[in-house]
This record gives structure tokens, C-alpha cells and sequence, in this order.
């Protein structure tokens, strides 16, 4: 079960430099954007992620892939690429901050997310200023859903 929020951050508003903080390179496509059937490169991870419908709540399954297989599936992507810099900022409560700074045709984007451990505690969030727009309920920021934008 993934439980998120997201958020439409200005990066010069931020708290904190996020090049302080790692930062995970990340490649994916999609094959199918209903059900959201995703594979992904992060690091030297290769991932086959399966997403149901939803907003904030939604079952993901997870299945481990090979370089081979990814390179595979990914030449069968429907849509764009995308193609991200990810950095996690932990904050007050446990919580981490995963702030996506997108690449290429989707830049100068940047999407925040916070997972949360059920959805009250999502519900009951209070988000600081600098998290910007609460866009956990615009599924335009599905990154399936910009994988087929046009632009």
C-alpha cells in the first residue's frame, strides 16, 4: 500500500539546499498507464511496479527485474521516458521528503512527496509553506500521466 502526498515546491524557496543531500538518478516508462504497469532504473536497481487506481491511497506491488530485462522493457514504453533527480530530505516525525527534480522535456518540474504509514496521518499532515501546492488529488501529477503529455 502506498499512502502520499504531493506537493509543487519552488525550488529558490526552500528550506534547505537539496545538493546537500544524496541523490538518486532515476529512469522509467511506462507500458501500460491503466492499470500503471512501470519499470524503472534507480541506481543499480531495476524495478516492475504494478500501481492501482487512486489519489492519495493505492495498492503497489513491486517485482525485482534484470539490467536485461529492463533495457527490454523500457525500449516498449508507451509515452516518454522520464527521467529524474531524486533527493530524500528526512524531516520532524520520521517522515522523508522525496523531491524529484525532473529532467529533460519535463523540466524545470519538481514534485514532492511524502509517504505516510496510514491515512490518518496523511490526512492530518500540516505541510510547511515551502511545500508549495497541494496537488495530491490532481492526477495530472501522476508520473504516468506526464509520461504521455504532450508538450
Amino acid at each position: 500500500m502506498e499512502i502520499e502526498r504531493k506537493f509543487l515546491p519552488d525550488l529558490n524557496t526552500l528550506p534547505f539546499d537539496p545538493e546537500n543531500y544524496p541523490v538518486r538518478r532515476i529512469e522509467q516508462g511506462y507500458l501500460c498507464t491503466d492499470p500503471v504497469v512501470r519499470v524503472r532504473m534507480d541506481g543499480g536497481r531495476y524495478v516492475l511496479t504494478y500501481k492501482s487506481k487512486g489519489l492519495m491511497v493505492r495498492e503497489e506491488y513491486n517485482l525485482p527485474l534484470t539490467e536485461e530485462g529492463y533495457r527490454h522493457l523500457i525500449a516498449k514504453a508507451d509515452g516518454r521516458v522520464i527521467r529524474k533527480d531524486r533527493y530524500v530530505i528526512p524531516l520532524e516525525g520520521g517522515l522523508e521528503l522525496e523531491l524529484d527534480v525532473f529532467k529533460g522535456d519535463l523540466s524545470p518540474l519538481v514534485i514532492a512527496e511524502i509517504e505516510f504509514p496510514d491515512e490518518a496521518a496523511a490526512r492530518n499532515y500540516q505541510p510547511p509553506a515551502w511545500l508549495g501546492e497541494d496537488v495530491t488529488c490532481s492526477p495530472e501529477y501522476h508520473n504516468s500521466v506526464l509520461s504521455q503529455r504532450a508538450d
